[in-house]
């Protein structure tokens, strides 16, 4: 009863995190900014960071149900 919320929370929590790492690589590769005013070491750091944080946290996710 309680794992459809979870499965969907998962799903939702995984593609953005993957999406986010995704997108920061790819800006990373073409040497574009990944945040306009910011410094550029700051933003993949932390874009990298939030990215991995979803990512884990949409496996911690799937891991309880």
């Amino acid at each position: 009863m309680e794992s459809g919320p979870a499965i969907f929370a998962g799903t939702a929590f995984t593609l953005f995190g993957a999406g986010l790492l995704l997108w920061t690589g790819a800006r990373v590769r073409h040497r574009a900014p990944v945040a306009h005013g910011v410094s550029p070491a700051t933003a993949v750091a932390l874009a990298a960071l939030f990215g991995a944080g979803f990512l884990a946290l949409g496996l911690w996710c799937f891991g309880r149900v």
